[in-house]
């Protein structure tokens, strides 16, 4: 009809990709979490300044997305090396708060930037350190697909009390069944591995022993699903 004008037909939309779907909820409930715990943010600060001495928070290299450097951010738990005092080890630098911060995990807070900054997730294997790369058998290799976590797989199925084997057979399992269910169930067992205090440390040691490699990297490829 003369005069009529009709309207082009709106393009159909593009479904939010999940990966980008992730991103967007990792950076909301980051952002909700450091907002609403600022106050526990500013108490422990004091605790460690007062108890450690500055700086208050602690930052290491570690490797993630695609072996991608950064570096982590958490409240300083342990003391300054000084073999003149006989602080060597591990277990003779971390305190009594240091202990008590990383039982409930307060110490990890801070990684909550490094989630909004988009160097971690909420939910992805633990990022460790970048001498491990080269240690790391072809399916180990494949925890670097996605972004490292606050918490993980590996975390509420035993966490420290796990060996490194167990730990990246976990983190590779994330990786090939990764979707928000998954994310959720995580996140909800997380709550409940912190209130319990499991698996803070591995037997004999105050923290995790280091990860020096798989004594047979090859048999690791056998696991790798078809």
């Amino acid at each position: 009809m003369p005069g009529l004008v009709i309207a082009p037909e709106r393009p159909p939309r593009r479904p939010v990709r999940p990966e980008r779907g992730k991103r967007i909820i990792d950076v909301t409930v980051a952002a909700v979490l450091l907002l609403l715990a600022t106050p526990v943010l500013a108490l422990v600060a004091v605790l460690v300044a007062l108890g450690l001495g500055r700086p208050v928070l602690f930052r290491q290299r570690r490797a993630g997305l695609h072996g991608r450097l950064f570096d982590v951010v958490k409240f300083r738990t342990m003391r300054a090396p000084d073999p003149s005092r006989g602080l060597v080890t591990d277990g003779d630098r971390l305190t009594s708060l240091g202990r008590w911060l990383r039982a409930t995990s307060l110490d990890e807070l801070p990684t909550l930037w490094n989630v909004l900054r988009g160097d971690m997730s909420l939910v992805g294997p633990r990022p460790l350190l970048p001498e491990y790369l080269p240690r790391y058998s072809p399916t180990q290799a494949r925890r670097h697909e996605v972004r490292p976590g606050v918490t993980g797989l590996a975390q509420v199925r035993g966490r420290n009390g796990l060996s490194w084997e167990e730990k990246f057979d976990l983190d590779v399992e994330y990786v090939d069944n990764r979707c928000l269910r998954l994310d959720l169930s995580i996140l909800v067992a997380t709550v409940r591995t912190v209130l319990r205090r499991e698996g803070i440390a591995a037997a004999g040691s105050p923290t995790a022993p280091e990860f020096l490699g798989t004594p047979n990297r090859s048999a690791s490829l056998d696991r790798t699903p078809a």
